[in-house]
C-alpha cells in the first residue's frame, strides 16, 4: 500500500524544530534521496546493459541451434543444363538426378560446378570450386629471398632458366615477333648441393610470378587416383595465379622409368606421372605456367617426360670449378667477420671436388671453430680444420656426416 502524506516520518521533530531548522532537514533528506536515486539508476542501466547482453547470446545461441537442427546438404556436381531441368551426379554413390532450379541459379551454373542439394536433391547454393587444400598451402606468395647474386659458378646455367622462364613472362612479346612458342619448361639435373633448388628460389624472387613448390615424393598416395587429383589442383592453381612458376623438386618419385610391376604402389606412380604429362602437353593451354624441376638421379627418369614439348631444356648443374668454389667461399663469407689471412684461392684449391653445399658447410664450420676458441674472427686455419673435419665426417661405413649443412 502506498504511504500517505501524514504516514511518513519526517526528518526533524515537528514540535520542537524551528522552521530554519525544518528546512535544513528537508534539504538534508532530499540530497540523500537524490543521491540514492542517482546510484539506482546507474544499477539500473547497468542491468539493461546486461540484459542486453543475455539477450544477443540467447538470440545467438537460437540461431546455432536451429542450424544444428537442419539436415545436412548433400555435395553435387553438375553434369548437364537442358531445358527440362539440371542433371546432376550426387558424390560418394554417383547417383544422377534430374532437378528444377530457378531462373537465377540456372544463370550460376554450368557444367561441373559443385552445387549443394537437400534431401529432395533441390539445388540450394553453388559452392566454390573443389581445389586440394594441400594444393593451396604449397603456393609461395612471397618470393624467397635469393638472388641470382648468391649462386656461384652457374653463369651458363642462370642465362639457360631466364631465357626458359623469365623471358617467356616478362617479354612473351619477343617470342612473337620472332615466330616461335617459349619453352614450356627446364630440368635441371646434377648431383647434390650443387644449386639446382636455388636456382628455382632465384627465379621466384627475379619474376613477378607466384611461385609453387613441391617435392614429387608429395605426390606419390596411397588410394587410387589421390596423387592425379593433386597434380591436376596444383595446375589449376597456377591457371587461376597467372603468370605463375611451378618447382617439383625430387621429380624422379614420380617418373621414373615404367616397368612390368603389377603392385598397385607402382601402378599408382605411374598413373600420377600419366597425369603430369597430361598436363604438360595436353590439350588444355597452361598460359603463362612454367615449369621447373630439379633431380639428382637424371638416369631414372622415363623418356617419355624428356622428351621435346614436356622439359625442352635439360640443364646439368655440376660440381663447380675452381674459380666458381672460389665465388662460392666470396658469397657464403661476405656477412661473416674473416681474417685478412683468408685466401679464397687456396680454399677453392682445397676443398677440390666440393659442391655449393659442401662449401657452405665448410663455412659454418670455420665459424663454430671459431666460437668454440672465444674468437669474433675467423682465420685461415679454421677453414682448413673445418674442411678436414667434414672430410673426415664424410659418410663413410654407413655413418651420417656431423657437419653443419
Amino acid at each position: 500500500m502506498t504511504d500517505t502524506v501524514d504516514d511518513v516520518e519526517l526528518p526533524y521533530d515537528e514540535e520542537a524544530a524551528s522552521q530554519q531548522e525544518k528546512i535544513e532537514a528537508l534539504r538534508e533528506r532530499l540530497d540523500v534521496l537524490e543521491s540514492q536515486n542517482e546510484e539506482m539508476r546507474d544499477k539500473l542501466l547497468d542491468a539493461n546493459a546486461e540484459n542486453n547482453k543475455y539477450q544477443q547470446k540467447l538470440e545467438r545461441l537460437t540461431h546455432e541451434n536451429k542450424k544444428l537442427k537442419q539436415s545436412p546438404l548433400f555435395v553435387a556436381t553438375v553434369q548437364e543444363i537442358n531445358d527440362d531441368g539440371v542433371v546432376i551426379k550426387q558424390h560418394g554413390n554417383n547417383q544422377e538426378a534430374l532437378t528444377e532450379v530457378t531462373e537465377d541459379m540456372r544463370a550460376e551454373l554450368e557444367p561441373d560446378s559443385r552445387v549443394a542439394v537437400n534431401n529432395s536433391l533441390s539445388i540450394v547454393k553453388r559452392l566454390d570450386d573443389e581445389t586440394d587444400v594441400r594444393a593451396r598451402v604449397m603456393q609461395v606468395d612471397h618470393s624467397p629471398e635469393v638472388t641470382y647474386g648468391d649462386i656461384g659458378g652457374l653463369d651458363e646455367q642462370m642465362q639457360e632458366v631466364r631465357e626458359t622462364v623469365e623471358m617467356p613472362l616478362e617479354s612473351p612479346e619477343m617470342f612473337e615477333q620472332v615466330g616461335i612458342q617459349p619453352p614450356s619448361g627446364v630440368l635441371l639435373y646434377g648431383p647434390p648441393g650443387t644449386g639446382k633448388t636455388m636456382l628455382a628460389k632465384a627465379v621466384a624472387n627475379e619474376t613477378d610470378a607466384t611461385f609453387i613448390k613441391m617435392a614429387g615424393s608429395e605426390l606419390v598416395h596411397k588410394f587410387i587416383g589421390e596423387g592425379a587429383k593433386l597434380v591436376r589442383d596444383l595446375f589449376e592453381v597456377a591457371r587461376e595465379n597467372e603468370p605463375a612458376v611451378l618447382f617439383i623438386d625430387e621429380i624422379d618419385a614420380i617418373a621414373s622409368k615404367r616397368t612390368d610391376s603389377k603392385t598397385s604402389g607402382d601402378a599408382e606412380v605411374q598413373r600420377t606421372m600419366m597425369q603430369l604429362l597430361s598436363e604438360m602437353d595436353g590439350f588444355d593451354e597452361r598460359g603463362e605456367v612454367r615449369i621447373i624441376a630439379a633431380t639428382n638421379r637424371f638416369d631414372m627418369l622415363d623418356e617419355a617426360i624428356l622428351r621435346p614439348g614436356r622439359f625442352d631444356r635439360l640443364i646439368e648443374v655440376p660440381k663447380p670449378g675452381r674459380e666458381g668454389r672460389s665465388l662460392i667461399f666470396e658469397i657464403h663469407t661476405r656477412d661473416m667477420n674473416v681474417g685478412d689471412d683468408v685466401d679464397f684461392e687456396r680454399l677453392a684449391d682445397m676443398a677440390d671436388d666440393a659442391s655449393g653445399a659442401d662449401i657452405k658447410a665448410i663455412c659454418t664450420e670455420a665459424g663454430m671453430f671459431a666460437i668454440r676458441d672465444n674468437r669474433t674472427e675467423i682465420a685461415m686455419a679454421d677453414f682448413v680444420e673445418a674442411w678436414e673435419k667434414i672430410q673426415a665426417d664424410a659418410i663413410t661405413d654407413g655413418e651420417p656426416s656431423r657437419a653443419f649443412a
